[in-house]
Formats: structure tokens, C-alpha cells, sequence
């Protein structure tokens, strides 16, 4: 089964990336973009019927910092 993991800063949380990003658009003379938020996408591969609190555990441990950053999981069946 396919899972997909969208991990995303918190709110309040400074994105330098986002910021570079904004920056860039608005030199190519890209108008109307109020703020731009960067975050990853991760497509795992899983065995089919793998609990999906296993999942958020593989979320919790490494493929988020959840200090600083959400996650959403789909996919799941």
C-alpha cells in the first residue's frame, strides 16, 4: 500500500525557505502572493494492512521534528 506523509511547519514557526521563495517570485515580477509556507512530501511503500499508528510512530520518530513541524498522513486504507 502507498501512504503519503505532507509534513509542514507549525504556525509561528520562521520559514527561511518559504521566505527565499516569496522573495524570488516577487524579482520575477510574480504579484498578489501574500506568503509562501515550504514543506515535504514523503510516498512510502508500506505492506498492505500496515496500522496507521505505526505509521504516525515512524512520523513521530524521524520523518517529522514535531517540536516545530505538523504532519498528515493519507492514504491510508
Amino acid at each position: 500500500m502507498q501512504v503519503r506523509v505532507l509534513v509542514r511547519l507549525k504556525p509561528g514557526v520562521l520559514d527561511p525557505q518559504g521566505r527565499a521563495v516569496h522573495h524570488a517570485l516577487e524579482g520575477m515580477g510574480f504579484e498578489g502572493v501574500a506568503d509562501v509556507r515550504v514543506g515535504r512530501l514523503l510516498e512510502l511503500d508500506l505492506a498492505d494492512g500496515t496500522d496507521e499508528a505505526i505509521i504516525r510512530q515512524m512520523c513521530e520518530k524521524l520523518l517529522a521534528n514535531t517540536v516545530i513541524e505538523r504532519f498528515t498522513i493519507e492514504g491510508v486504507n
